[in-house]
């Protein structure tokens, strides 16, 4: 008896150019997921921050540090964890600059663009936590695209499979990168059989950890980067099953892949984070601005005079931000009156000759205000502003 060949009734196709001439600019796919990537990411935690009271504007302040750090450390993990790809016997080390070609590394990403929001934070004077947690939904929907340009380069694919969405994987020209290989007829060749597409699973994945981390941070409102420590632990859960089913080219440790082992590590880390660490939802309002005038009902005050395009001079950017509890920030852009801060918690027994210094301190600060002629801010005491600024984000690093 001759059994009949399997055919496959369906498969998911792979694109045969992964590169596009614009003239004498090459135009790549993976470089335009990245960049979509970066945009949405953008998008969504620009809205977020909005919302926790940080002026309009800001998240691209933060891009500029942490897009270049963070393409930085995916590269660099990418190339330390293979390097004999560039370093090795017939390796070519100029090509570990040549990002285009894929090979960027989620883990190395995230330590060199937490790096970079960190820097941008301290300038802007926002706690760090409130940067993760608002990116938190936005980085796995970047992962989602980016993981688009994988598919253009014919890269990422599991095991052979019969399943109807099993993928067809080009062998792509290594004298022509960002093409298939031809044959004689002209015709992109492919790989026999069909491929599991591990890069289609993790976007789905992705996508789902997205809306897991915003539908939990909107009904518990996670704060202190719990929001964050949520994401992690959601998308590693889904990459140590997934990196068991690729089949490309990596280092193994101990009969597994090194990325999976990275991720079980990086859970455990993500988890005890957000076991241990507690705390509401952490809101702002400016320091170092004049208070806002109030709007219509409804409005943001936090928003007013960022985005005035009136007649004058332009608005100033505040000088940094204080965290507030969520029924003072409500007040706040109910009123435009910056909220009290709140006294100081009274000094354990044998304190008094330090609890004196810092009252005398501030006194002397108010009094050299009252000399220049400046008010002190709402709240009765004067806004130390560099202080105020520099501390949100001392207390996260």
């Amino acid at each position: 008896m001759t059994l009949a060949p399997m055919t496959p009734l369906a498969a998911l196709p792979s694109p045969s150019t992964a590169v596009w001439q614009l003239g004498p600019v090459p135009v790549r796919a993976y470089a335009l997921c990245i960049i979509v990537g970066i945009v949405v990411a953008c998008v969504v935690t620009e809205y977020r921050l909005r919302r926790r009271g940080v002026a309009p504007g800001a998240v691209l302040d933060i891009a500029v540090w942490a897009v270049p750090t963070g393409i930085v450390g995916a590269r660099l993990y990418h190339v330390i964890t293979s390097p004999e790809k560039y370093f090795g016997a017939g390796g070519e080390p100029l090509k570990a600059f040549a990002i285009w070609e894929g090979g960027l590394g989620i883990w190395g990403a995230v330590a060199g663009g937490a790096l970079g929001a960190w820097i941008a934070a301290r300038q802007l004077g926002i706690p760090l936590t409130v940067v993760a947690d608002a990116l938190a939904p936005g980085l796995p929907l970047a992962q989602a695209v980016g993981r688009l340009g994988n598919w253009f380069n014919n890269e990422l694919y599991g095991g052979r499979t019969s399943l109807p969405w099993g993928l067809e994987v080009h062998v792509m020209d290594p004298d022509h990168p960002g093409h298939a290989l031809r044959d004689d007829a002209g015709n992109p060749v492919l790989l026999p059989g069909l491929y599991q597409p591990t890069f289609l699973y993790e976007a789905l994945w992705n996508i789902g950890v997205a809306a897991l981390v915003f539908l939990l941070d909107r009904k518990l409102r996670f704060g202190r980067g719990r929001a964050f420590a949520l994401y992690v632990m959601g998308y590693t859960a889904g990459r140590f099953w997934i990196e068991l089913m690729r089949t490309d080219e990596a280092n193994h440790i101990l009969g597994l892949r090194l990325n999976v082992w990275t991720a079980a590590l990086v859970f455990l880390g993500a988890l005890v984070y957000f076991v241990r660490v507690r705390g509401p939802r952490e809101y702002l309002v400016p320091v170092g601005v004049p208070a806002a005038p109030v709007p219509p009902a409804g409005g943001d005050v936090s928003q007013v005079d960022l985005s005035a395009r009136e007649a004058g001079p332009r608005p100033v950017a505040p000088e940094g931000y204080r965290v507030v509890s969520e029924e003072q920030f409500h007040a706040y852009r109910e009123t435009g009156v910056v909220p009290e801060e709140e006294p100081a918690a009274e000094p354990a027994a044998g304190t008094e000759s330090g609890h004196a210094a810092d009252e005398t301190v501030e006194s002397t600060v108010a009094g050299s205000a009252d000399a220049a002629g400046e008010r002190p801010a709402a709240g009765g005491a004067v806004d130390r502003a560099d202080a105020t600024a520099a501390s949100p984000a001392d207390r996260d690093s």
